[in-house]
């Protein structure tokens, strides 16, 4: 057998073969991020791993401004810890993902282990946030947003920046799409968050 690797370049897939004798078990996966620490790095759910390339500098940016408010509003709020783009997350189907931002209640952070807390935690986050880039196709993050709803997250923004949309997922909905908004409200689910979108077009 062999493992993949779907490297995104361009918005073209590039697959590279590795031979193992079965799928990278969770502690190969770990020790494959570990050695290859400049990229990010995904698992979904039938074990393909995913590379991505490093963020492109205008989308860092915008990423950057995205967990600065996620973090000022957690502070304020302090019920849930935020996440850059560089955790990772064990979901209840098997696949890691990264989200660009993300946000946990603390309850459920503070029932994992320390030991789980120190790898890719196996936790949906309860809001994730994702950045369409110049290498990423709108149908393939609705496909991951919708992953992360059946998974246990309560809300997710989908921020497409060419389109000037933002597709908001919550669990039994079907997407709202919001054209080129001044601010996104969180709440329910976040009570008091807004995310100002002008740094982020």
């Amino acid at each position: 057998m062999t493992t993949t690797l779907l490297i995104q370049s361009e918005n073209i897939p590039l697959t590279v073969n590795l031979p193992t004798t079965a799928q990278m078990s969770l502690a190969e996966f770990y020790d494959f991020c570990q050695a290859n620490r400049d990229l990010r790095i995904e698992r979904t759910a039938t074990g393909k791993v995913v590379i991505m390339p490093p963020a492109f500098s205008d989308t860092g940016n915008r990423n950057f401004n995205i967990s600065a408010q996620l973090w000022n509003w957690a502070e304020q709020d302090g019920t849930g810890i935020g996440f850059d783009s560089s955790a990772g997350f064990t979901l209840p189907n098997g696949a890691i993902r990264s989200p660009d931002a993300s946000w946990i209640r603390l309850d459920r952070w503070n029932a994992l282990t320390d030991a789980e807390k120190a790898s890719f935690a196996p936790i949906c986050p309860d809001f994730v946030i994702e950045l369409r880039s110049s290498s990423d196709t709108l149908v393939g993050l609705q496909e991951k947003m919708q992953e992360y709803i059946d998974n246990g997250a309560v809300l997710g923004l989908l921020i497409d920046r060419k389109n000037k949309t933002v597709h908001v997922y919550r669990p039994n909905q079907e997407p709202k799409i919001l054209d080129n908004p001044e601010i996104v409200e969180g709440d329910p689910e976040l009570p008091g968050f807004g995310l100002r979108m002008a740094k982020i077009w």
